[in-house]
């Protein structure tokens, strides 16, 4: 057969012994996927779970609270960066020149 090659090409693994090797940068990611899944599996478990019907109010407030929190935070920064900014220097204007005017013939 034409150009039949029996090696596959990964593209950003390499398959070594049986073990996918990856990049320091893939495997944080995966690493905080897989930690944002299991506190979101946790969360939710637990929102609904009949037994912890009593913290059921903090588990609504709490992240709310960091939340309003957060917003706040972004516009204080936003104000206090808008506040300190030296206003821009004023463009000189200049004398308009006198304009040439295309003369009748």
């Amino acid at each position: 057969m034409k150009g039949q090659n029996n090696e596959k090409i990964l593209s950003a693994k390499q398959l070594v012994g049986g073990e996918i090797i990856v990049g320091k940068d893939q495997a944080l990611g995966a690493f905080i996927c897989t930690v944002c899944v299991a506190v979101a599996t946790a969360y939710t478990v637990a929102l609904f779970w009949p037994a912890l019907e009593a913290i059921r109010l903090w588990l609504v407030a709490i992240p709310v609270l960091i939340a309003f929190i957060v917003v706040l935070a972004i516009g204080a920064w936003i104000g206090w960066t808008m506040a300190t900014t030296p206003p821009p220097k004023p463009i000189e204007e200049t004398q308009p020149e006198e304009s040439t005017r295309f003369s009748e013939k």
